[in-house]
This record gives structure tokens, sequence and C-alpha cells, in this order.
């Protein structure tokens, strides 16, 4: 039996949220495992230091600064990555956003922003990547950041567009690698439960983060280094046979 490998060497990824919180973590964590990335987020400083703690990784790294929501922008993102690091192969789509609002008196743009980041931007982007991906004919494999709130409702947060939005993300995961799973692309999705990013430790949460730690059977929210494994996992050789998954990373909160 030959163990298999969960090397990303010789391989191009695109990464969006690239600057900050998971998405950068998985980042990282993908130059690790041996793949060149380019990194798409807002413009700023963090996205260029994300390039360069790749960098340091050995291998290369593009910034490109972008809109998930801009269909035109992503094809733009995924063309210049293609032009400088290679054929693309490998994709997470981690951008999103999070706030918090009682359903009743939400206003309607609050909604929009959170579905148009959240979820149209999701699918913008693997629209952008696969047509790179079957154009190129290699195959690749997409990985999609969702929540463990698009399974479950979480206690004391009022986010009906954040839950919605996140379970689409795992529908739709799910769709898209029923639609190219005879063109060689895998599409997963990964679910974190509480994780220690900016977004989960925002002002209108940070009393509730004791309770989030109390709920969940490990004691404690994650770090975001802990989402890079099953990242670079679902994105390797190792995960051939896994499309359609969505992977709970939750400290076993679903499970009570």
């Amino acid at each position: 039996m030959t163990v298999p490998t969960f090397r990303l060497d010789q391989r191009t990824a695109f990464v969006t949220g690239a600057a900050s919180g998971i998405g950068r973590a998985i980042a990282v964590g993908i130059a690790e495992s041996g793949a060149d990335v380019a990194c798409f987020d807002l413009p700023g400083p963090a996205l260029d230091q994300v390039c360069a703690d790749i960098q340091a990784a050995g291998v290369k790294a593009l910034p490109i600064a972008g809109d998930v929501t801009d269909a035109g922008s992503l094809a733009e993102a995924v063309s210049r990555a293609q032009s400088v690091l290679g054929d693309l192969t490998l994709a997470v789509n981690s951008a999103g956003v999070a706030n918090a609002a009682p359903a009743e008196t939400m206003p309607l743009e609050q909604w929009q922003r959170v579905i148009d980041i959240n979820l149209t931007g999701v699918f913008l982007s693997c629209q952008a990547e696969a047509r790179a991906m079957l154009a190129a004919g290699r195959g690749g494999s997409i990985v999609n950041i969702a929540s463990m709130s698009g399974t479950i409702v979480n206690r004391g947060l009022l986010q009906g567009h954040y839950n919605a939005s996140k379970a689409g993300v795992m529908h739709l995961s799910r769709s898209l690698a029923m639609e190219w799973s005879r063109r060689g692309i895998r599409v997963n999705s990964i679910s974190p439960g509480y994780t220690a990013t900016p977004m989960n430790t925002r002002p209108e949460v940070a009393e509730q983060v004791r309770q989030f730690e109390a709920d969940t059977p490990l004691g404690r929210m994650a770090t975001v280094d802990e989402l890079v494994g099953p990242a670079v996992f679902l994105l390797s050789d190792a995960a051939s046979f896994c499309t359609g998954v969505d992977l709970l990373v939750d400290g076993g909160f679903t499970c009570w």
C-alpha cells in the first residue's frame, strides 16, 4: 500500500479572503505544503504581509486586490494568477463577513451585503476558478469555507442572514461537486465551529466568547491554524475520492 500524500508541490492555488483570519492561515499552510499561492482580498498592507510570509516558505506568492462580489475582478485575478504562477488547480474561498441584528428590524441592505459576500461571492469565485480549471483540462480541487452555523442556529446570536448564507455555501458546494464531478473538479466545504478570528471576537459577540467555549465539548474555540490541516487534506490527493463533503471542524459542538 502506498501512503497518500498531503503535499501540494508544483501546484498553483487561489485563495480568497487571504489577508486575515482563516483564509490567511490556510494560504500560508498551502504554501508550506508546497504550492504557489495567489492571495485575493481587499487592498491593504495585510495582503502584502501574507504574501511575504508565503515567500518565506520558499514558494511564490502573488497579491491581488479585488472584491469577491465583482465577477470581472475575479476573472481578471484568476487570469493574472495563471499567467504568473501557472495553471490553477487548487482554490480556497474564505472571504466572508458577519454581523448581528434581529430579523424583524434588519435593514435589507444589511441582509443583502452578507448574502452578496458570503454566498454570491463564493459562487462567483467558484465560477471563475472552475472556468480556468476546465479550460486547462488538468482538473482541480475547490474548498469553500462555510460554518457550523449552516447546520445549527447559534444560541444568543441574531444572525439569520449569516446562517442562511453559510447553509447556502454548503449546498452550493454539493451542487457544484455533482455538476463538475465527471470533469475532474472536486468541490468540498469546511464548516468551522467557534474560531478565534477577528470576526468571532467582534464587539457584539465579545461577551459571549466565554459561553462559546463552555458550550464546545473541547472547552475552547479553535485557532485559525487548526483549519489548515482539514483544508490541505481536502485539497490534496489524499482526498481524491472526497467530493460534495462538508467537513465539520467544530470541537464537537454539533454533537450536543
